[in-house]
């Protein structure tokens, strides 16, 4: 760590539900805990691609309160320690409150600290140019900006906002003129071919005093409800902070400030805002297929093709995203595959769980997965992490059995405690309070088998 690094926080966002990355990603397993590229989560990889140059105690996780405890054992799975390193949001209201939140946990006792904002779900190549930006845009913090990465675009991309330089700054940045929504295709290659246009990055680096006092400027009754419920310590209340404004960092502070510069960035990146841009940053085969899972294609090409648990045969198509999980699989031609976010929106308003969680929800103690159901029986598998105690309760059903199938713990059962042990059946009561524990340092792995019904 070199001496003007020694105060900067690497602040990752991660309160996104990634609807246009269904089937995998669901609002209670969004797409920055899920491993798209290679044996890390989104979220880790954010990480890892920053500890050359940032030191991992300053780093922070803003998420949601529901995601906490998969974040925490995202970052014990790196050697992260998580306490203290996990800011959470009792509701998404946007990237300004959740940037605002980061800011005031840090300036009362660092107002010098410079913090960088990064998307927990996008993705970066090229590390050496993007850790050369990062030092660029930290240098610029402390010179009083409030600096953008603007990735320099190489193609007119419709899906992302631009950023339009101007004057020139201090080490390579720009002033920003304006920030622009998304254009039409036309209007986009215009952009590219002016030279001066960056695609919106998201990713921002500024001292915690400069934003704050910009918060105050610009928008300040934002700023002063969330102290307000940051004043008496601990977390903000859930209706308290869903009460606060619904509105973007850009909308908030970007396009308002005088601070503003835009960093011209040469790295590849993408968002990963779609099976197409995901498609379009990875590595192709001779075929220009990406493939992962278990899969036999033949006279298959320019296709996005992911399973989970099922072999998929794919025979003699082109240019389709085909991606299976446990419970749904979703196939669309690859340039309209973000359209997917419809199918997400209907089967929320159907009340289908697969807009919500997989079969296996992750909880704070462990995961529960349900393996069949149907009217009259369903089959779960309950495991549990060690060291951890699940609580719960069995609801109405003619029987309910707990078999054993892997570590041990005890069951107590009201007043009854018993050893759980690789074999053991136990009949649960269909009302009352069951507790398993696992004092050991192996999972404790029980299946559940309950009649429904008279």
């Amino acid at each position: 760590m070199t001496e003007t690094q020694s105060n900067v926080y690497a602040i990752l966002l991660a309160g996104g539900t990634g609807t246009r990355m269904w089937p995998v990603s669901r609002t209670l397993y969004p797409k920055q805990l899920v491993k798209f590229v290679g044996r890390d989560s989104l979220v880790q990889h954010t990480i890892k691609r920053l500890l050359p140059i940032l030191d991992a105690k300053f780093v922070r996780v803003v998420c949601g309160s529901a995601h906490e405890h998969e974040i925490a054992r995202h970052l014990d799975a790196i050697d992260i320690e998580p306490r203290g390193k996990i800011i959470c949001e009792p509701c998404g209201r946007n990237t300004a409150p959740a940037i605002l939140l980061a800011v005031l946990a840090i300036v009362e006792t660092d107002p010098e600290a410079v913090l960088c904002i990064f998307p927990a779900d996008h993705v970066i190549d090229d590390l050496k140019r993007f850790h050369g930006n990062v030092q660029q845009a930290i240098e610029l913090a402390r010179l009083g900006h409030i600096v953008t990465f603007g990735i320099q675009p190489h193609y007119a991309e419709t899906g992302y906002g631009y950023i339009e330089g101007g004057e020139t700054l201090p080490l390579g940045a720009n002033t920003i003129r304006r920030f622009v929504e998304k254009p039409d295709l036309a209007t986009a290659e215009k952009y590219v071919a002016a030279g001066n246009f960056f695609w919106n990055s998201g990713m921002f680096c500024f001292k915690a005093s400069v934003m704050a006092a910009e918060f105050k400027r610009h928008q300040g009754g934002l700023y002063d409800s969330l102290r307000g419920l940051l004043a008496h310590g601990g977390q903000p209340d859930a209706a308290g902070y869903a009460a606060l404004p619904n509105i973007s960092i850009d909308y908030a502070i970007m396009e308002r400030t005088d601070c503003g510069a835009v960093l011209p960035s040469r790295f590849r990146w993408s968002d990963i805002g779609s099976w197409k841009s995901l498609y379009d940053f990875l590595p192709k085969d001779n075929d220009c297929n990406v493939i992962d899972g278990d899969v036999v294609a033949q006279n298959t090409r320019n296709c996005f093709i992911m399973g989970n648990q099922r072999l998929i045969a794919a025979n003699n198509i082109h240019d389709l995203v085909i991606v299976e999980t446990p419970d749904a699989v979703f196939v669309s031609d690859i340039e309209n595959s973000r359209e997917v976010k419809n199918i997400v929106s209907r089967l929320k308003a159907e009340g289908r769980q697969e807009h919500h969680h997989h079969p296996t929800v992750y909880h704070s103690w462990g995961q529960l997965t349900l393996l069949a159901e149907d009217p009259t029986l369903s089959v779960a598998r309950r495991v549990i992490y060690p060291g951890r105690t699940c609580s719960f309760s069995v609801g109405a059903c003619r029987t309910c059995g707990l078999t054993v199938v892997k570590g041990s713990g005890r069951i107590r059962l009201a007043d009854d405690v018993q050893p759980l042990q690789p074999g053991t059946m136990i009949s649960l009561p269909p009302a009352g309070k069951i507790e398993i524990s696992n004092p050991g340092d192996e999972r404790l792995h029980c299946i559940e088998t309950t009649a429904k019904g008279n």
